[in-house]
């Protein structure tokens, strides 16, 4: 079992920056691809950033990309997203989590652990 916790969420005007952090307990993150996906109100779950194992490999949806960084510390069991430039649209419920499978996948499927959510909300 892992358990992950969320932190660092909050409300940000329009091109501000927030760094979501998560952090792990139960076993060591080493194993697991990570992600973070968002949701919105009304609208499907979607990942915004995924990290593989070692962190040799990364993925951002297209709306992010060039604005959000994610990165891992396998030694403190943490997995990070630094936001900047951060737009209405990104509000949302951001939430980690952690893949034990082959690969790094963009559906949330195949996610078996997950945080309880950090509230994301950008003002115009």
């Amino acid at each position: 079992q892992v358990q992950l916790v969320e932190s660092g969420g909050g409300l940000v005007q329009a091109g501000g920056s927030l760094r979501l952090s998560c952090a792990a307990s139960g076993r060591a993150l080493s194993a697991y691809s990570l992600a973070w996906f968002r949701q919105a109100p009304g609208k499907e779950r979607e990942i915004a950033a995924g990290i593989s194992w070692n962190g040799g490999r990364t993925y951002y949806t297209d709306v992010v990309k060039g604005r959000f960084t994610i990165s891992r510390d396998n030694a403190k069991n943490m997995v990070y997203l630094q936001m900047n430039s951060l737009k209405p649209a990104d509000t949302a419920v951001y939430f980690c989590a952690a893949n034990g499978g082959v690969g790094l996948n963009t559906s949330p499927v195949p996610y078996e652990y997950w945080g309880q959510g950090t509230q994301v909300t950008v003002s115009s």
